[in-house]
Parts: structure tokens; sequence; C-alpha cells
């Protein structure tokens, strides 16, 4: 099924993978065309089951292939884990510190924009937020396909099972985007490409962390480590605060358990 896939690069591999999640999330985005506003209820849940895909994600495709590859090659294992875990954790958060931004789900007259001082309006804040937390998920396919080039036919599933995973969660981060857009008085149109234009970062980022990883092979644990590092901060910062924010915590729970285990099945059963 995946033999024509597996004859590529690992770049175009990763590009491909990249563009899916990228349709995913227009995918998601679309919903403005239906819907003018979502449920809370199905907000948080969302919400909840994104955040469980990128934690199962992070472990399972990201952090424990890191500490494998270690092993293989005579590293102490949780050396490069540990240190690219924290990297990317601090990678976010400078951004978060140099990019201007304000959640998807921060509606609310309290909160105060995250990042520099600045005049943009509300929908372009909300646009730079979904966009710089894309990129570690970009990062994450990237590096997971250059892992195939060790020569590992397991990679190779284990990162389609991780792009499967990524485009599963990036349906409701498009519509957690586009619909605050357009309910900011946005047209429909604009929403769904702000929406869907918030994702192009993850086809970029994705060739742009298989490139490296060929380009030095031994990178590659501390480059998946570095992607799951990412990937928590987002989910602590984010989306669990988001989804636990109103009156459906429970809901968002289950919704995060839900996530962890499909995104686990995924990994485990293909890679």
């Amino acid at each position: 099924m995946f033999e024509w896939f597996s004859e590529l690069s690992p770049m175009i591999q990763a590009g491909i993978a990249g563009l899916f999640t990228w349709l995913m999330t227009a995918l998601g985005a679309s919903i403005v065309f239906i819907f003018k506003t979502v449920n809370k209820k199905v907000l948080n849940t969302m919400q909840g089951f994104a955040a469980g895909v990128m934690i199962a994600a992070s472990f399972w495709s990201l952090l424990a292939p890191a500490i494998s590859f270690s092993e293989e090659n005579g590293v102490t294992p949780w050396i490069p884990a540990a240190i690219g875990f924290l990297s990317g954790g601090l990678f976010i958060r400078l951004l978060d510190v140099v990019i201007p931004h304000i959640h998807p789900n921060a509606s609310n007259p309290n909160h105060i924009n995250e990042g520099p001082d600045t005049n943009l309006k509300k929908s372009t804040l909300l646009f730079l937020a979904i966009t710089m937390h894309n990129i570690p998920e970009g990062l994450a396919l990237g590096v997971a396909f250059g892992g195939v080039a060790t020569g590992n036919t397991a990679a190779l599933m284990g990162a389609i099972g991780l792009a499967i995973g990524i485009g599963i969660q990036n349906i409701p981060e498009g519509s957690a985007l586009s619909l605050p857009i357009h309910g900011d008085g946005k047209s429909k149109l604009k929403a769904f490409n702000l929406g869907h234009g918030s994702a192009i970062v993850e086809p970029i980022f994705a060739i742009v962390g298989a490139g490296a990883v060929l380009l030095v092979t031994p990178i590659l644990p501390y480059a998946l480590a570095f992607a799951a590092g990412a990937m928590i901060f987002v989910v602590v910062e984010e989306l669990i605060p988001e989804s636990q924010s109103g009156d459906n915590t429970d809901l968002a729970t289950l919704g995060l358990m839900a996530g962890f285990t499909i995104m686990m099945i995924l990994d485990v059963s293909l890679g």
C-alpha cells in the first residue's frame, strides 16, 4: 500500500505529510461556511482530544524513538532525550516572548495579549498564535521522516502514523481559529483563509526538519526530543488550560484520553 511512498526521499515524504496535515487544517477551517459558532462542549472536547493526540505523539512517536536510536548507537539514552526535550520547550517559550499573539479561546476581556506590545488586530493575533504553535508539529513530521533514512521500515510506518494523528487533531484546530476570526467581524472566506493559512508552516518546517536530520544524522535523537518538548509546551501552556476553562472539564478530560488512545493505537500498530 505504501510502496510508492517508501521509494520517495525522506524530504519529499515529509513535505507530503506536511501538506496532508495542512489540508486537514483547511477541512477544519471550512466549518466556518456551515456554522457561525461552535458549541462550547464540542470545542472543549476537541481541545482535549488534540491535547491527547499531541501528548501520545510526543512519547510514542518522538521520545521513545529518540531513546532507542541513542541506545542503538552507544549513546547514553537519556542525554539526547533530556537536552532535546528541554530545548524544544525553551524554543516555544522564546517564540511566546518575541511574537505578539493571543490564544484562540481567550475571548474574555481580562485576557492580556502575550508577547511584545502591538496594535495588531485580534484576528491577526489569533492567526500568529496558531501559526507559531504549528511549527513543532511540522518539525515533528520532518524529523520523524528524516529518521527513515536510518533504514528502519518501522520508522516509516511510525512517521505515517504521526502524520495521521497530527492531521486528525488539526481538524478541530482549524475550526478553533476560523470561527473566532469570523466572530470577530471577518468574512467567512477571510476567516477560512486565515484558518488554513496558519498551517502552511507545517510542510515548510517538515522539509526543514527532514533536511536537517539527513544532513547531520547524529542529531536525530536530539531533534526528535526537541519536537516532543515543543509539542508538550504547547499542550500544557495552551490546549489543556483552554479545554478546562469552561464547565466541561469532564468532557475535555475524556476527549484527551480518547485522543491519547487513538494516537497510541496508530503509533503502536503502524510503528
